[in-house]
């Protein structure tokens, strides 16, 4: 497509400058007009760039969402009690359509040098604090979404901890969705930095109220200094109605650790793209995923890790349940340069088909440029056992509990690499009763 085509999403980006946090800041504007300028240079990707081969756009186009004018109502905490894990101790942190809401949210004391807010709050009183941050890390690679992310930055999450510091519970952040008068685009951008030995756990969740229509397209920057830490896991539940779109830009510096699990269940559209760059010697990068796609239903994941220096590390394992004329793509691709040597890197993805509708498209690619290195890939697509079916059945298990079992047994591995105990049996809970149900044909 041209690049006129790009237009079909100005929408997306407020028509008032003036609305938009920052706009006086001459370095924050100048990324606005430029990440626009690049959406509309690119045009619309199409099924002719590799990465857009297997995904059609055609589907969120018709949609006509659009930038809210208006600030997304509020729920009251009583509405939002049933979409919190059980037990799971947190400081919450609640963005309503993208905007944070601290009349929702639950921060509670902070360790001291840890600090915790809102991106459009911390603009307007402190914005040199995130100068020369913001955009750094995604600025060079972003994907056309990212981009217009950037065109229409308004608020987010951000976090910041100085060296050696710990948060002491998993910091919760709920990405809540309510529907409003029209199809309306929600794009929160978060800033997440931890510095030299910090450690922090953080769980990322995707919820909707309803069955709303409504598209959200969220960037998460983070930036892990050396030696730290982060377990993140990332859990998409969106309303089934709801298009879903996110871009995840990390950089690690030296024997930094990033452990991040990718749950997908929502959502009728979903794409999610991690960007990661290994960028100091002994870091490690482990990227796990789990993904449902039932019925009229996409999920599409984008996976690029850069070993930019010698002596890393990076695991990627991913694994999809298909049913119904559900589709999925995996897209995997690990790139050691000439200078990476010592590299140590393993993708896999693994998909089971519930149902002869379903489709896979998987693409693992290894790109190596350095000769001393330890690197596989694989992918493998099968079904059910038939005989592991018929042993279930035969001792009095009704076919959907058995499915069920089979499904949970296959899923298990990345369900049990959730960091809270809390999540996972949420997780399973929720698999569990989707794959009970799920019509195979």
């Amino acid at each position: 497509m041209t690049g006129a085509s790009a237009a079909s999403f100005d929408n997306w980006v407020p028509a008032r400058a003036a609305d938009l946090p920052g706009a006086a800041l001459d370095w924050l504007e100048s990324q606005r007009h430029q990440a626009l300028a690049r959406v509309r240079a690119h045009g619309i990707p199409s099924s002719k760039e590799e990465a857009w081969r297997y995904t059609s756009l055609k589907g969120l186009l018709e949609q006509g969402f659009s930038a809210a004018a208006e600030r997304p109502p509020l729920p009251t905490l009583e509405a939002l009690h049933p979409l919190l894990v059980p037990g799971l101790d947190s400081h919450r942190v609640v963005l309503v359509n993208g905007c944070y809401i601290p009349e929702l949210s639950a921060l509670g004391p902070l360790p001291l040098g840890v600090r915790i807010g809102g991106l459009r709050s911390l603009l307007a009183s402190e914005p040199d604090a995130l100068r020369d941050r913001l955009n750094g890390i995604a600025e060079g690679h972003q994907s056309f979404f990212a981009a217009l992310n950037t065109a229409g930055l308004d608020d987010g999450l951000v976090v910041m901890m100085e060296p050696d510091t710990r948060l002491d519970r998993p910091l919760e952040l709920i990405h809540l969705a309510v529907g409003m008068d029209a199809p309306r685009v929600a794009q929160p951008r978060h800033w997440v930095a931890l510095d030299e030995g910090a450690q922090a756990r953080l769980i990322e969740r995707y919820v909707s109220l309803d069955q709303s229509l409504y598209c959200t397209n969220s960037v998460l920057e983070i930036a892990l200094g050396r030696d730290a830490l982060l377990e993140h896991d990332r859990i998409q539940s969106e309303s089934p109605n709801a298009f879903h779109i996110a871009g995840l830009y990390l950089h690690q510096e030296t024997g930094s650790r990033y452990h991040g699990v990718n749950i997908g269940l929502g959502g009728r559209w979903a794409r999610t793209e991690i960007y990661a760059r290994l960028a100091g010697m002994h870091a490690e990068c482990d990227l796990q995923g789990l993904y449902l796609a039932g019925d009229r239903q996409l999920m599409d994941y984008h996976l690029d890790v850069d070993h930019a220096v010698p002596a890393c590390v990076s695991r990627e394992g991913f694994k999809g349940i298909l049913y119904g004329k559900g589709r999925a793509v995996f897209d995997g691709r690990v790139v050691v340069a000439k200078e990476a040597q010592k590299s140590d890197a393993a993708m896999s993805n693994h998909n089971l088909m519930l149902s002869e509708s379903a489709e896979i498209d998987t693409k693992p690619q290894l790109e190596i440029n350095a000769d001393d290195v330890k690197c596989s890939h694989g992918t493998t697509v099968g079904q059910l056992e038939p005989e592991m079916l018929f042993y279930l059945r035969s001792r009095g298990i009704a076919a959907p509990a058995a499915r069920r079992m089979l499904c949970l047994g296959f899923a298990e591995e990345v369900i049990a690499s959730l960091h809270a105990e809390s999540v996972r049996e949420q997780i399973s809970e929720q698999v569990g009763q989707r794959l009970e149900t799920a019509p195979i044909d």
